[in-house]
């Protein structure tokens, strides 16, 4: 059954309403065999992005939505239950475009900002490196000062869309200044000393390719840096409050379609002499996997509604995203238990689900590192 949603106004409610069409109709048909085959769903996102959803939580001066997050992330659920490739895709390309929106001038938004937001134009975001992925502020990718412009070297890694983004957020170091010695750039994707590695041969996620991304004299004018120099770690750091959010959206919504597949089955599939669900053992089991699809639902929702309205949500947007991805782990794993050996199968989209929700427990800070927010949070209250 789909999820029970309770949205601020009428038009979220008609957004929402298209959304789950469109993912019924276009995406869940396709997302299968594009996963197997490791298709990247550029025409699915082009149409999503014709009817504005690659801009929900950004102003509508730039060509957004102007939905507040809790909107917007409910959004990313629904596409995440039928193809999280999708979903993964619009919520690194709303992370990309933050430090833009958040830090650039008046000038950079207006000549950037439609079209990343229309939907033509995808952004990746370049923050991991080799040696660098938790330790942020340890990055060694470096951008010297040559006149007008800013010389980038290095190499960034574990980059979604890496090869097929069309701009990149880039954070490197521009002092030896710790933390305070990173900045952040917009760069184009086609940019001279721009190269890819070979996409990484994952278990799930097939459909959006993660690659190494090499930096190898890269000039950047000046003008594509985003902030003042010194100020990208503050650029990254919230950034990454608002992509948590977003991962524990697609959690959410992969943890729903399990649980939806597996309810499905339950009804249908008979053992002495009545549908699987009636089986207290089943029964249980499929009670307690919606106990977490809608806990980390109400979780992520609580720290996007704080959000919306100007508050802390670091912590909260931590907590998120560690409840929700654990509860995906879970919830997928059981799902394909209760469809027992057909869950193992790739005739059912269960193990699809379970493979993708493992990779959620990793990017945009392991759950370790969320542990660590938390507690350093609680440490200092």
């Amino acid at each position: 059954m789909p999820a029970e949603r309770l949205l601020p106004t009428p038009e979220s409610e008609d957004l929402i309403a298209l959304v789950r069409e469109i993912a019924d109709e276009q995406l869940a048909p396709r997302a299968d065999a594009a996963e197997a085959a490791g298709e990247f769903p550029r025409e699915q996102l082009r149409l999503l992005g014709s009817t504005g959803l690659l801009g929900l939580p950004y102003p509508e001066e730039y060509g957004g939505g102007e939905q507040p997050y809790e909107v917007y992330l409910q959004v990313l659920e629904e596409l995440a239950a039928r193809w999280a490739t999708v979903a993964l895709t619009i919520s690194v390309h709303t992370l990309s475009c933050w430090p833009l929106m958040t830090y650039g001038t008046d000038e950079q938004r207006k000549q950037r900002l439609p079209e990343l937001l229309g939907g033509e134009v995808f952004a990746a975001y370049c923050l991991s490196e080799p040696h660098a992925g938790s330790d942020a502020a340890a990055l060694s990718t470096r951008a010297v000062r040559d006149g007008d412009s800013y010389v980038l070297t290095g190499t960034k890694a574990w980059i979604s869309g890496g090869g097929l983004a069309d701009a990149y957020t880039v954070f490197a170091r521009t002092s030896d200044d710790g933390p305070r010695g990173i900045s952040c750039f917009l760069l184009p994707g086609q940019a001279e000393g721009l190269s890819f590695g070979a996409p990484e041969r994952k278990m799930g996620l097939t459909g959006s390719p993660t690659t190494l991304v090499n930096l190898d004299a890269v000039r950047v004018p000046a003008s594509r840096r985003l902030g003042d120099e010194g100020e990208g770690f503050t650029i990254a750091l919230g950034a990454l409050d608002g992509g948590r959010l977003g991962i524990a959206a697609v959690a959410t919504g992969l943890a729903q379609g399990a649980l939806d597949h597996a309810v499905a089955y339950a009804k249908e599939r008979q053992q002495f002499g009545k549908p699987i669900i009636d089986h207290q053992g089943l029964g249980f089991l499929l009670a307690d996997m919606a106990v977490a699809v809608e806990s980390s639902r109400a979780t992520y929702l609580e720290a996007a509604r704080r959000r919306d309205r100007g508050l802390p949500h670091t912590r909260q947007a931590s907590v998120a995203k560690l409840l929700a991805t654990d509860a995906a782990m879970k919830v997928t794993t059981d799902a394909v238990q209760v469809l027992g050996g057909y869950g193992y199968t790739k005739d059912f989209p269960v193990e699809r689900y379970m493979r993708e929700a493992k990779v959620t427990q990793i990017f945009e800070g392991t759950n370790q590192i969320q542990r660590l927010v938390i507690s350093r949070h609680l440490a200092r209250t």
